[in-house]
C-alpha cells in the first residue's frame, strides 16, 4: 500500500509540474492571463501531491513497513522515534523527497505571494523557471532517486542509520535546515532569470527577491552552524571543521551568497555591480546543484555522503544546463547590463563593496578547486589522490585576514569618497579595540602570528560594527538596531565572533597522541594528567553495541564511545 500511494504521489505531482510549465509556458507566449491564473491550480497538486509523498515514506518508516526498499535498507526497529523520523532524509532517494517538499512550498508561497501580479512577465518567467526546477526533482524520484521501490522478500530488521549521525539530535535537524537554505536559493534563481528573460535588468528584480535570499542565507547558515557543532561533539575535541568535501559543498553557495547579499545594495543604491550580482545568485544556485551532486552521487567518500547511486550524471548534467543557460542570458543582455554608474574612489563603502565580492568570490574558488580536484585527476588519467587540510588551511588563512580588514573599514566608510580626516576620526576607537585585543591575546598565551592578527583584525572589526550600532541607538534609540544596515552590524558581530573563536581553538590547541596498553598508564599534555582506566560496553535500545574508553583525566572519569551496530537480524 505505502508503494502504491507513493509512488503515485509522486507521478501526479510530476504531471502537474509538467502540465504547469506547458500552461504557464502558454500563457508568457499568449499573454493569457486566465491561463496564467490557472496555474495556481496545478501548484496546489504539486504541493499536496510532495505532502503526500512524505507522509506515506514517514508513514512506512514508523510503522516498519520493510516492503519498501528504503525502509529495508536504512530503517531498524529499535532507533527512537526522532532519528526515526529523520531517517526520511538520512539516504539518497529519502532526501530528494524532502528537496522535492520543500521546493514546492517555495513555489506555492511565491504564487501566494505574487497572486496579484502574475500579468507581470518577470513573475510570470520566475514561475515557469521554478516549475521547470520541479518538474526536474519529481522526475529523480520517478528515476534513479525512486523512494517507492518493493521489495519482492522483506526483512524481518534493517539495519538503522549511521550510528555517528544518532548520537545528538542536531543531526535530525542539520540536513533539513540546509536544505531550506539550499532550495530557498531557487526563488531568486527563478527571478534573475526572469529578470534576463523579460530584459529587465535593473533594480526592480533585487525588491523581489532581496528577502528570499536573506532567509535562504540564514538558514544556510544555521545549518552549517548546527552541523559544525554535530561535528565538535562526536568527531572528536575541536573537530568542528575539518574542509571535507561534503561541508565545503555546503560552504560553497554560503560565500557567492553572502557576497551577493552585500553587493547588492550597492547596486540598488548607486546602479552598480548588475553583472555581478546575477552572477553571484545564479552562481549560488548552480552551487547547490553542485554540492547535491557531490553529495549523492557517491563520487566522495565522507561521513556526510551517500552511496554510489545513478544519479550523479542527471546531476552534473543538470548543473551544465543552468551554467550554460545563464552565461548565455548574461551575454546576450550584455548592453543593458552595463551599469550607470561608476566608483568614483576605491576608498568608499562601494569601493569595499567591490574588494568584498573579488575576495568572496577568490574564497569560493579556493574551496571549489580543492574539493573538485581530485575528482578532476581521476577522471582524467585514473589516479586518486586527497587534497587535505593544509592546503585550505594555507589558501584560505590570507583570504580570511582581507575579509576581516574589509568588514573593519566598510562601516567606518562613507558613499562615493572618504577623506583621511574622516577615516582617522571614525577609526580611532576600533584601532584602540583592536590594539587591546592583541595584546590581550599575547598576554594569555596567544600562540604565532596569525591567531594573534586574527585577534587584532577582528577587534577593529568588532569596534566597527559595535560603533555603527551605538552611533543608530543615540539617534534612534533602540529601533536603530533594526533595519538592513545595523541588521548587518549584527551578523558582522557574530561572524567576528565565529573568526576569532577559531583563532581561539587553533591559537590555544595543545594535541599529542598516546598509546595506552595497560590499565594505569599515565601521560601528561599541557599540565594534565590523563591516565586509562579501561573499556567497557553497553548496548543501546536500538541494539548497537558502545564500546567505551575510560579516560581519567586529572580525577575525573571521561567516556569515550566507539559505535559499532550489531548484525541485523533477517
Amino acid at each position: 500500500m505505502h508503494v502504491l500511494l507513493g509512488y503515485g504521489s509522486i507521478t501526479v505531482g510530476f504531471a502537474a509540474a509538467v502540465l504547469g510549465a506547458i500552461t504557464n509556458g502558454y500563457a508568457l507566449a499568449t499573454k493569457n492571463q486566465r491561463a496564467m491564473k490557472s496555474v495556481a491550480g496545478y501548484v496546489g497538486l504539486i504541493i499536496a501531491a510532495a505532502i503526500v509523498g512524505v507522509i506515506v515514506m514517514e508513514s512506512a518508516l514508523l510503522s516498519h513497513d520493510f516492503s519498501v526498499k528504503y525502509v529495508a535498507e536504512n530503517g531498524r526497529i529499535g532507533t527512537p522515534v526522532l532519528f526515526t523520523i529523520a531517517t526520511l532524509w538520512g539516504a539518497l532517494e529519502g532526501s530528494i523527497l524532502v528537496w522535492t517538499l520543500i521546493l514546492t512550498g517555495y513555489l506555492a508561497v511565491v504564487m501566494w505571494r505574487f497572486r496579484d501580479r502574475l500579468d507581470d512577465p518577470m513573475v510570470g518567467w520566475a514561475l515557469f523557471t521554478m516549475l521547470i526546477v520541479t518538474i526536474y526533482f519529481f522526475g529523480l524520484m520517478l528515476g534513479p532517486a525512486n523512494p517507492f521501490i518493493e521489495v519482492a522478500n522483506p526483512p524481518l530488521d534493517g539495519p538503522g542509520l549511521n550510528p555517528l549521525l544518532q548520537n545528538n539530535a542536531f543531526m535530525a535537524f542539520h540536513p533539513p535546515m540546509l536544505y531550506l537554505g539550499y532550495v530557498g536559493f531557487t526563488v531568486p534563481f527563478a527571478f534573475a532569470i526572469g529578470a534576463l528573460v523579460t530584459g529587465r535588468v535593473g533594480e526592480g528584480w533585487l525588491v523581489e527577491t532581496r528577502r528570499w535570499t536573506v532567509f535562504a542565507w540564514g538558514l544556510l547558515t544555521f545549518g552549517i552552524v548546527l552541523g559544525a557543532w554535530w561535528s565538535y561533539q562526536t568527531l572528536g575535541w575541536g573537530g568542528y571543521w575539518a574542509w571535507d568535501p561534503v561541508e565545503n559543498a555546503s560552504l560553497l553557495p554560503w560565500l557567492t551568497g553572502t557576497a551577493f547579499i552585500h553587493s547588492v545594495m550597492v547596486q540598488e543604491r548607486r546602479g552598480m555591480l548588475r553583472v555581478w550580482n546575477l552572477s553571484l545568485v545564479c552562481a549560488t544556485f548552480a552551487l547547490t546543484i553542485l554540492g547535491t551532486f557531490l553529495t549523492r552521487s557517491g563520487v566522495i567518500a565522507s561521513v556526510h555522503a551517500f552511496s554510489e547511486s545513478g544519479i550523479g550524471p542527471l546531476l552534473i548534467g543538470f548543473f551544465a544546463v543552468i551554467v550554460v543557460v545563464t552565461v548565455g542570458l548574461i551575454g546576450w543582455r550584455g548592453d543593458a547590463l552595463r551599469s550607470v554608474g561608476k566608483i568614483d574612489s576605491p576608498i568608499s563603502r562601494e569601493g569595499a563593496f567591490l574588494a568584498n565580492n573579488v575576495v568572496f568570490a577568490a574564497f569560493a574558488f579556493v574551496v571549489l578547486l580543492g574539493t573538485v580536484w581530485p575528482l578532476i585527476i581521476e577522471a582524467v588519467n585514473g589516479d586518486r589522490i586527497a587534497v587535505g587540510n593544509p592546503f585550505f588551511d594555507r589558501m584560505t588563512l590570507p583570504i580570511g585576514f582581507v575579509l576581516l580588514f574589509l568588514m573593519a573599514m566598510a562601516p567606518v566608510l562613507p558613499w562615493r569618497k572618504a577623506s583621511g580626516e574622516v577615516l582617522s576620526d571614525r577609526l580611532m576607537w576600533p584601532a584602540v579595540v583592536g590594539i587591546v585585543a592583541m595584546v590581550g591575546s599575547l598576554f594569555l598565551g596567544a600562540a604565532g602570528w596569525a591567531p594573534v592578527l586574527a585577534f587584532g583584525l577582528g577587534g577593529v572589526a568588532g569596534g566597527s560594527a559595535a560603533r555603527q550600532l551605538i552611533i543608530a541607538t543615540r539617534r534612534q534609540g533602540w529601533r536603530g538596531l533594526v533595519g538592513r544596515t545595523n541588521g548587518g552590524m549584527i551578523v558582522h558581530i557574530g561572524v567576528i565572533l565565529i573568526a576569532v573563536a577559531f583563532a581561539a581553538s587553533n591559537a590555544y590547541l595543545r594535541q599529542a597522541e598516546f598509546r595506552f596498553e595497560e590499565v594505569g598508564e599515565t601521560s601528561e599534555l599541557a599540565g594534565h594528567t590523563f591516565e586509562f582506566v579501561g573499556t567497557d560496553q553497553v548496548v543501546s535500545p536500538d541494539g548497537r553495541i558502545d564500546n567505551q574508553v575510560l579516560i581519567n583525566v586529572d580525577g575525573s572519569i571521561n567516556v569515550f564511545k566507539v559505535s559499532v551496530k550489531l548484525k541485523p537480524f533477517f
